[in-house]
Formats: structure tokens, C-alpha cells, sequence
């Protein structure tokens, strides 16, 4: 690993992104709260919640609010004065980060209609579509991929190009939802994702020091948030964050290059959670949407590890998964040791879920059955896309 020469260059620009977007994400985030406890968006507990009072959600619209209005005045900036000294581009086409931003604020909006009216999973879906439509209608198409038995890339076709990049935006807003089912996960993992790939943009192969600051806004404007967030949160990140932060991030890994791979091995746990749990709703003759107690970070907690506890394991891996990244970024054969690394994870995830139900964990222990019939008695619950964690 070794960074471009433009490295300490962007290093105020990258403390001030994360700087302003923390600052204003903190400040913003009570007033959200505020908003949400009067318009009576609030999580009330039930048999899948871990929360036992209700918990105002939405706070995602202030995680949005301050990274669109931090990245914005970067945009700016850097069109009329270049930043003196430093080159940053701004990815070939302005339309992309239009897509970006104004992608970013269409999910959150779609997401604060879900906190409010609590929609039904099939226009989740049909939203997140929509997303992935503005993107690519705007140039956000993955184009390349790493080649995991070679050092060159794999050029993608114009149409396996627009499949894969529906797939991305899609699966990773999803991927989030997923694991937003305890206090401070999904935004700590997500913060986690942010920096590793602001950094992940200032190595030498890819050098694009712009989306590095976009990716350290996105970062703050999380940090920020995380205040009100971590255990015990005083607010929910919503449908309104998840949305907006699975797609961000979505958007910002295509942005470059060879970053989607890396996207998936730090962002691995939520990824092959999220499909690890379809995999088995469906072998179980259930709809993949249907919401339950199965995720990683719910047998965790039946186990025995703390609130606290399991978050923070979470973030342990996370955090080793976007280290490995970090040294495996310009290295010869990165793409085939991602790939591993990624197998390796995928493998090792599927085999800890299937220990816990051995063991008598959600899915297959004491209180199952009573969970499943609460769950097909209350048809008017949200379906995964709207539940906390899926």
C-alpha cells in the first residue's frame, strides 16, 4: 500500500469535511428527534425490537442533511477555485456527483415517507429500483471489476454494466437495513465503510482525492450522528438512513477505481448476513422479506454478549476487514486475496450462524415457534425493509 503524492495535501480538506458534517449532524440530530416524537414516527418495542421504550426514528434525515450540505460547498469550491494546490477532479462528469447528492436526498426523502407512513416492503423495493435508475441515468455504472485470478481488470459490457451496478445500489441498501437492528450498528459500520474508502481513494493506484473527501463527510456526518445513536440511542437512524447511507455508500465505491471490491470485503459481515438470512428464509419456505430474530447480531446477543458488546465485536471485524483492505490496496494479486479474504468471511459467517441454532439460538431454540405466530398474526407489521435489522 502506498499513498498518492497528493496525500498530505488533502489532509485539512479531509479533517474539515469530517469536521463541519460531525458538527452539523450532532446539531441537527435532536432536532430530528424532536420533529419525529411530534409527527409520531417512533419505534414502539415488540418481540423483534431490542429497544424496550419507544425510540423516535428518522435520524438518518440529519446524516443526510449534513453530508449533502458539506459535500455540496466541496463541490463548489472546487469548481471555482480548484484548491490551489491540489487536483481534485471531480470523476470525469459533474453528473455523477449529481447523481450522488441528489440520489442521496431522493432516498432519504423516500425513506422519511416510510418512517412516517410505514409502507409496505414490495415499494421499498420499488424505490430502491428508482434509485439505482437516477444513478445510472446519471453515469453511475460499475465499468470495471477487479480480476480475482489476475492483476489486470475485467471490463464489464453496457449491459451486464447496468445489471451489476442495480444489483450494488439495491443489495447494499439492503445489506444496511439488514444490520440495523441494535443501537449504533449500522451507522458505526457504516462509518467504518466510509473512512476505509476515503482512504481506500488517497493510495497511489487510485489517487482520487475528491471522492476521499466526500467519503470523510459521509464519515462525520455518521460520527455525528453515533452521539445520539450508540447504546442507548435516543433516536434511530430510520428507513430515511438507511436508505440514504446504503446508497451513498453504493454510489461512492463505484465512483473509482477497483473500490467496489473493496466495498465488499469491509462491509462483508452486513453482506453475507443479509444473504446468509435470505438463504434460510427461503429453505425454511418463507418469503425472503419476512421479518424475524435471525441475524448475526441477534444470536449474538441470545448467546449472551451485552448490547454493547456485540456492536462492538461487530465494529472489531470491520475494522480488521477495512485494515486488510488498506494493505491489500495495490499489491499484485489484491484481487485474487480479496476475493479469499471475502470467501473466507462468507464461509466463516454461514458456519457461526449455523453453531448458534445448533445450540439452540433463534430459528431453532425455545420461543421460536411463538415468534413465527406472532408473526403471522400481526400482517400488518412491516416487512423486512421496514423493520429494524430486517
Amino acid at each position: 500500500m502506498s499513498f498518492t503524492t497528493f496525500a498530505p495535501a488533502a489532509i485539512p480538506y479531509l479533517a474539515a469535511a469530517f469536521i463541519a458534517a460531525a458538527i452539523l449532524s450532532f446539531v441537527l440530530t435532536p432536532l430530528v428527534r424532536r420533529i419525529a416524537v411530534r409527527v409520531d414516527a417512533v419505534d414502539e418495542p415488540n418481540i423483534r425490537r431490542v429497544n424496550v421504550v419507544p425510540i423516535p426514528r428518522g435520524g438518518g434525515v440529519a446524516v443526510a442533511i449534513a453530508f449533502i450540505t458539506v459535500a455540496g460547498v466541496f463541490v463548489v469550491a472546487n469548481g471555482a477555485m480548484k484548491f490551489l494546490s491540489i487536483p481534485f477532479e471531480l470523476v470525469g462528469d459533474i453528473s455523477r456527483i449529481v447523481a450522488l447528492l441528489l440520489g442521496g436526498a431522493l432516498a432519504a426523502a423516500f425513506g422519511v415517507l416510510d418512517d412516517y407512513f410505514d409502507l409496505r416492503a414490495r415499494w421499498q423495493f420499488v424505490g430502491q429500483l428508482g434509485l439505482a435508475a437516477i444513478a445510472i441515468g446519471l453515469g453511475v455504472v460499475v465499468v470495471v471489476l477487479n480480476n480475482p485470478v489476475g492483476t489486470d481488470t475485467i471490463q464489464l459490457g453496457a449491459t451486464f454494466g447496468v445489471a451489476f451496478t442495480v444489483l450494488w445500489i439495491v443489495g447494499m441498501i439492503n445489506s444496511i437495513n439488514f444490520i440495523d437492528g441494535l443501537d449504533g450498528l449500522s451507522s458505526g459500520v457504516a462509518l467504518i465503510a466510509a473512512l476505509t474508502l476515503g482512504m481506500i481513494s488517497l493510495t497511489a493506484g487510485i489517487s482520487q482525492p475528491f471522492i476521499a473527501v466526500l467519503c470523510f463527510a459521509l464519515a462525520g456526518a455518521l460520527f455525528g450522528f453515533l452521539r445520539w445513536n450508540f447504546h442507548p440511542a435516543s433516536v434511530f437512524i430510520g428507513t430515511s438512513g438507511v436508505m440514504f447511507v446504503g446508497y451513498t455508500l453504493a454510489v461512492l465505491s463505484i465512483l473509482g477505481t477497483a473500490k467496489v471490491a473493496v466495498a465488499m470485503l469491509v462491509l462483508g459481515v452486513p453482506i453475507i448476513d443479509a444473504f446468509w438470512i435470505i438463504v434460510r428464509r427461503l429453505v425454511q419456505g418463507r418469503s425472503p422479506f419476512s421479518p424475524d430474530r435471525g441475524h448475526l447480531h441477534h444470536r449474538l446477543l441470545d448467546v449472551g454478549l451485552s448490547h454493547r458488546q456485540t456492536v462492538l465485536l461487530i465494529y472489531a471485524v470491520c475494522i480488521v476487514l477495512g485494515v486488510l483492505s488498506l494493505f491489500l490496496s495495490g499489491t499484485t494479486q489484491s484481487g485474487a486475496t480479496q476475493l479469499l479474504a471475502f470467501l473466507g468471511i462468507f464461509v466463516l459467517i454461514g458456519l457461526v450462524l449455523f453453531l448458534l441454532a445448533r445450540v439452540g439460538v433463534e430459528g431453532t431454540g425455545p420461543g421460536a415457534d411463538s415468534r413465527l405466530a406472532r408473526d403471522e398474526a400481526e400482517p400488518e407489521l412491516r416487512a423486512a425493509g421496514n423493520q429494524r435489522g430486517g
